[in-house]
């Protein structure tokens, strides 16, 4: 799966440069154009790591990243942009958590090596697979909604995230059953898979009753959609 990467840039012509580069480079590539928009995309996208200006109107970068390392910790890595030159400015961002700091004007092929080369050293902190919101990490066993952790029972654990591995696909009660109960020395029945379904609606579907993650494919099984 690819790395997704935010992008968080109030100046267009140079976001949209910055997400051409990242693209062409195989990454994943989400766009913000102020603070605030970027926490949103934050929390919807959980990406690995961040490309961030620090002159954003609403919310500065420099609060944007005190915030974003409040809700991740060490989990996501931050490449600081900006104009401001000094070497002042640039101890100022390595201390407040960023792991690079690049000046502008820059090189985009530049700026794509200073990407390689961080997740090179961090890419191993950012084992998760996220949809919409729903971010499991398999690394941590933690799944987060947004910004609020959830608390999965080993079985709705592994059953997510052999869903979230397999989006839009249509896996069979045999093949939900064979995952959770690989040395089942007794017979499992259908229904046991469709109660850890029900559980797991109740923890991940803002309306249960009428699923956008997990849908029912009547005669042939479940699939996770990942819109």
């Amino acid at each position: 799966m690819k790395q997704t990467i935010l992008v968080v840039e109030d100046d267009k012509m140079i976001r949209e440069l910055i997400t051409i580069y990242l693209n062409k480079a195989g990454y994943d590539i989400i766009e913000a154009a102020d603070g605030e928009e970027a926490k949103q995309a934050f929390l919807t996208y959980h990406p690995c790591l961040i490309v961030l200006d620090l002159m954003l109107p609403k919310t500065s970068g420099e609060a944007f990243c005190t915030w974003v390392k409040e809700q991740e910790r060490n989990e996501v890595s931050i490449i600081m942009v900006s104009a401001k030159a000094r070497t002042n400015d640039k101890i100022n961002g390595l201390k407040m958590g960023a792991d690079d700091y690049i000046t502008k004007p820059f090189d985009p092929e530049e700026l794509v090596a200073h990407v390689e080369a961080v997740l090179r050293r961090t890419g191993q902190f950012c084992q998760k697979i996220a949809y919409g919101g729903l971010c499991i990490k398999p690394r941590k066993g933690e799944v987060v909604l947004f910004d609020k952790q959830l608390y999965l029972t080993k079985h709705e654990f592994n059953l997510l995230y052999y869903f979230m591995e397999n989006p839009n696909v249509v896996l069979s009660r045999e093949d939900l059953i064979n995952q959770l109960y690989p040395y089942a020395d007794k017979f499992i029945m259908d229904r046991t898979i469709d109660a850890h379904i029900k559980k797991l609606r109740e923890k991940i579907e803002d309306k249960p009753s009428h699923p956008e993650r997990i849908l029912t494919v009547r005669g042939m099984g479940y699939k996770f959609a990942d819109e």
